[in-house]
């Protein structure tokens, strides 16, 4: 048994037999269904005295803080959290409601300097940042587990195969906008910061003993200090289906509708996909209907759609036909980088070379190291360094092109001497 199934042990959680004694995982080999948080499930925290009594708690608490939050993708608009999760030794767990309390950054400041805890923590931040929340020091156990090696790194696989326990996984991708919140949610919600610092803590263990904890750090820092994403340009391009759609007319066609879509899902507050379908929008692309009763004849325009919803979709489908042709887009979106690596050995034939030699140099010591080749570098800074080499191509050039390009120095360390070697591959 970890460390951390003793720590659950010690605090009594609750699962269908109880807390398990020393011989039972080792034994039997298979997971405790972690069923209750050891505290009970802790009231929705919904108004500002509550939310002032929890920043005290949290304030007051000890170690690391366990961080979650439960967005309604796939239900409505945008990506906003709906439950904030907490843990902190000293302090409990914590569910915040951030549409009665949708201003945390008292809490955020709180926490500054404390480390936070988060899995998959890319996903969370932009929604957490939108509250308030920023951390500015950070332990990501999804990251962790792939640079440690392990081959699933959901939280739920995680818990499983370091701490020993089986999370419920029923409710990850329910409406979480829902009021009030129903029990088994909350349940659920809580239990996914139940063992955070445990799996952290064990983690950090594997990650140091492998060599690879300072590796992680840097990572995790860089993480905590990236600025927020810029805006997607031409997110329309980006509907699914958009690769069947070859003319200039009818690309137009794909862009009014996304945004006409869009602005409807805004104002509505739904997914937009619950407002019409991308595969709806490509069939109006392709077919150029010329009025609402060809539209309506289309799939996913039909059956439930009022006689005004069908006229503000062929609206869109006619602005697009009235375009002038100046106007319609082009077939690509501009590129910032070099050409898709299926072209480079007509285009280039020695970046074509380097590229090869680079790519099986990379695969070779990931393989070794035990980790994704894609934490090991990006295949964005491998194509960029091989297709604009610098020159001349020594260790210190190659260093400062990788460092240009965002690698961490562990990285930088590690990946420089098999670019150097690549990059004096002929064709």
């Amino acid at each position: 048994m970890t460390d951390a199934q003793d720590t659950a042990s010690d605090t009594a959680l609750r699962t269908t037999g109880g807390a398990p004694s020393d011989d039972d995982v080792p034994a039997r080999g298979l997971p405790i269904p972690l069923l209750e948080p050891r505290e009970g499930i802790p009231p929705v925290v919904a108004t500002e005295d509550a939310l002032a009594e929890v920043i005290a708690a949290f304030a007051a608490g000890r170690g690391p803080v366990a961080v979650d939050a439960e967005r309604a993708s796939g239900y409505r608009y945008g990506q906003r959290a709906y439950l904030v999760q907490l843990r902190r030794e000293g302090a409990g767990s914590a569910l915040i409601d951030p549409v009665g309390c949708p201003d945390l950054s008292a809490l955020g400041e709180a926490l500054t300097g404390t480390e936070w805890i988060l899995h998959a923590a890319t996903q969370d931040l932009p929604c957490l940042r939108d509250i308030g929340m920023v951390p500015t020091r950070l332990f990501d156990t999804e990251l962790a587990g792939r640079l440690a090696g392990f081959p699933r790194v959901g939280l739920g696989a995680m818990v499983e195969s370091v701490l020993g326990y089986a999370l419920e996984k029923g409710h990850s991708a329910v409406d979480w906008s829902t009021r009030p919140l129903p029990e088994p949610w909350l349940r659920y919600a809580a239990l996914d910061v139940e063992l955070l610092v445990d799996l952290r803590d064990e983690l950090e263990k594997e990650l140091d003993r492998q060599g690879k904890l300072e590796w992680a750090l840097q990572e995790f820092d860089a993480i905590a200090s990236a600025p927020p994403a810029a805006p997607r340009k031409d997110p329309w391009r980006r509907t699914s289906g958009m690769h069947k759609v070859r003319r200039r007319r009818q690309m137009a066609v794909v862009r009014e509708l996304w945004n006409a879509r869009d602005k409807v899902a805004q104002r509505r507050d739904v997914s937009p996909g619950k407002v019409l379908s991308d595969a709806a929008i490509v069939e109006a692309a392709l077919a150029l209907p010329p009025n609402v009763g060809a539209l309506s004849a289309l799939p996913g325009f039909g059956q439930r759609a009022s006689r005004r919803q069908l006229e503000q979709w062929q609206a869109a489908v006619d602005r697009a036909k009235a375009l002038p042709d100046s106007e319609l887009p082009q077939p690509g979106q501009p590129v910032a980088g070099p050409p898709p690596p299926r072209a480079w050995a007509d285009k280039d034939p020695a970046a074509a070379a380097r590229l090869s030699a680079a790519r099986a140099a990379v695969s070779a010591l990931a393989e070794e190291l035990n980790l994704p080749q894609e934490n090991l570098i990006t295949p964005d800074t491998v194509r960029r360094v091989c297709w604009e080499p610098p020159s001349p191509a020594g260790p210190d050039t190659v260093a400062a092109a990788l460092t240009g390009h965002g690698a961490r120095p562990w990285q930088v360390e590690l990946v420089t001497p098999l670019l150097v070697t690549a990059l004096a591959a002929r064709a």
